[in-house]
């Protein structure tokens, strides 16, 4: 009740919908909801979008230092096994996400269920750990800059504001398939100001907004009519709007459900070197 609106990333809206911690949202109050890409609703975590509204969107790839390791070093998920990455790559501190990539390179959806190949999928990380220097969703972008480490895992807003100071930080999407994500804007069901928080996701749709959000924070907008707005340079940048090459055997992920302890008990055991 202390918030009127919050903003959860992809699956956290299908997991706070279902325990019940979520407003529907109504649209018709929402003059601005036009604006957006069809392409961005609708998904399997809020298929009609009753409890969430699109505010940006991106993806989770890999980056590399070309400058140290030549142009094209890298174009899928399983080169980051290699040994001659040892110590010297960023994962991402999220249990989702690192097995995703890794369930990714053994033919498994990102948001596989079956603790089988959640257990494989173990098994081959504890492979990369050797290579593995840090863990960072804070600001990747910062341990990329200091060199601190060569490649690895990713957002593609972090890439595209490293590349200002060094534009040798090339963004991959992985040839097994890149990890997509969306930022939503959602009301908490016990909100005091309802039709305030209406009111204000209306005000962020407005395309003037919505590209200045956009500017700020590095990542893609899901308004179309945003997106007119912008500079050619950034509509037409890969890093930011891949096309629908760089988006082939891409997942959103949704909740894991029942599944998610299982996660989480590999998780725990591969930081603890288990």
């Amino acid at each position: 009740s202390s918030y009127d609106i919050i903003v959860p990333s992809t699956y956290f809206v299908n997991k706070m919908a279902r325990e019940g911690l979520l407003a529907k949202i109504d649209k018709s109050k929402l003059s601005n909801f036009k604006n957006l890409d069809e392409k961005l609703l609708y998904k399997p975590f809020d298929p009609k979008n009753d409890y969430s509204i699109p505010y940006t969107w991106g993806s989770t790839g890999i980056s590399y230092n070309a400058a140290i390791l030549g142009k094209g070093a890298i174009s899928k998920w399983d080169d980051l096994w290699s040994l001659k990455y040892k110590n010297s790559l960023l994962l991402t501190d999220d249990l989702r996400e690192v097995f995703g990539m890794t369930l990714k390179t053994l033919g498994y959806s990102a948001n596989d269920q079956n603790e089988a190949h959640i257990k494989q999928a173990y098994e081959k990380l504890k492979l990369l750990m050797p290579n593995v220097k840090v863990y960072n969703s804070e600001s990747p972008k910062d341990v990329y800059l200091s060199e601190e480490v060569v490649a690895g895992m990713n957002f593609n807003g972090e890439n595209y504001m490293a590349n200002e100071e060094n534009p040798d930080l090339t963004y991959v999407y992985p040839k097994e398939g890149i990890l997509l994500w969306i930022d939503s804007l959602v009301i908490p069901k016990n909100a005091k100001n309802i039709e305030n928080a209406h009111l204000f996701i209306n005000y962020l749709l407005r395309p003037e907004v919505a590209k200045l959000v956009s500017e700020d924070v590095g990542y893609a907008t899901p308004n179309l009519k945003a997106k007119e707005l912008m500079d050619e340079s950034v509509k037409n940048n890969r890093i930011v709007y891949p096309n629908e090459q760089d988006l082939l055997n891409s997942e959103f992920q949704v909740d894991l459900g029942d599944a998610l302890p299982i996660y989480e008990k590999y998780w725990e055991k591969l930081k603890a070197g288990e």
